[in-house]
């Protein structure tokens, strides 16, 4: 079986990125019916060709795909559980938000209700899916992707990592570490200098080319982590790398430390156990290897 634009699509959440993933499947041309326990977030779509469902369980049953993307693990459940035997012989595509393990439980949970699941993180915010910069990972039923591949590119780039229901949301919420850290970094130095008269603006229009080029130090830093030889020529030192005089001028200013703190702990940890001399990667075993609790 292969995915036609004739096929019937329901989406059960409409969010703005629910609204968002409906609009370009609409775009797309596929027939797609959506629902929303709020209402008047269908009506746009609705104007433009998408069929309303009173209830989750009529659109359910309107769509051979149904694609979930609520708020939460607890709100797909509120929402599915009630609908659950309706879902049989179905493909549930879910795009919420949720840990590996709930991704695992809910492949699980779809199993038992005779549906086909495939979890899906979104790398992408509302206004970039359909763009060429929108990406979505995916893990769980190859069928369903193999089959619905082309109606989800019309969201972004998608990519398939295995039949691991979890690896998805697992790679999903890790790139989300990596952008959460970057920004409150950037909030921590917009903080910073804002005693000095300097506007956040200015501050960004600063700190964007600069933390652009230091991507291109990732690959770097994960080569000396495969290989795990932090001695290798060339590094920044731990030593080197030290926050003391950040931690200062931070706390003269006025503001909290926390965010740079953190990385403190990471380099101190590593120095303390004799590792000055080794590189700026090998905060990577300080997060690896957390310290036993008491």
């Amino acid at each position: 079986m292969s995915a036609t634009k004739g096929l019937q699509v329901s989406v059960l959440g409409l969010g703005e990125m629910g609204r968002a993933l409906a609009g370009a499947l609409l775009e797309a041309g596929y027939a797609t019916t959506v629902w929303n326990r709020s209402p008047g977030k269908a009506d746009d779509l609705v104007a433009r060709g998408a069929r309303p469902a009173e209830t989750a369980g009529d659109a359910v049953r309107a769509g051979r795909l149904v694609v979930v993307c609520l708020l939460d693990h607890a709100s797909v459940h509120e929402v599915l559980d009630p609908v659950a035997g309706d879902l049989a012989g179905r493909a549930v595509v879910n795009v919420t938000t949720v840990t590996p393990d709930q991704a695992r439980e809910l492949a699980a949970w779809a199993a038992a209700a005779g549906a086909d699941y495939l979890d899906g993180g979104v790398m992408a915010v509302p206004s970039m899916i359909g763009t060429p910069g929108s990406s979505v990972l995916y893990s769980g039923s190859a069928e369903i992707f193999e089959d619905y591949r082309p109606l989800l590119e019309a969201w972004g780039a998608a990519t398939y990592h295995g039949e691991d229901a979890g690896l998805a949301s697992l790679y999903d919420l890790a790139l989300l570490a990596g952008m959460y850290v970057m920004f409150a970094g950037f909030m921590h130095g917009a903080a910073m200098t804002a005693p000095a008269g300097l506007k956040a603006r200015e501050f960004a229009a600063m700190a964007a080319p600069w933390l652009a080029a230091m991507t291109a130090g990732f690959a770097g830093f994960a080569e000396i982590i495969d290989g795990g030889d932090y001695t290798v020529p060339g590094q920044q030192s731990l030593l080197f790398s030290d926050l003391g005089d950040m931690l200062d001028a931070s706390a003269a200013q006025g503001i909290s430390t926390e965010a740079v703190a953190m990385v403190q702990t990471l380099i101190r940890r590593q120095i303390d156990a004799g590792h000055g001399e080794e590189g700026f990667a090998r905060i990577y075993e300080s997060i690896r290897n957390p310290p036993a609790r008491s």
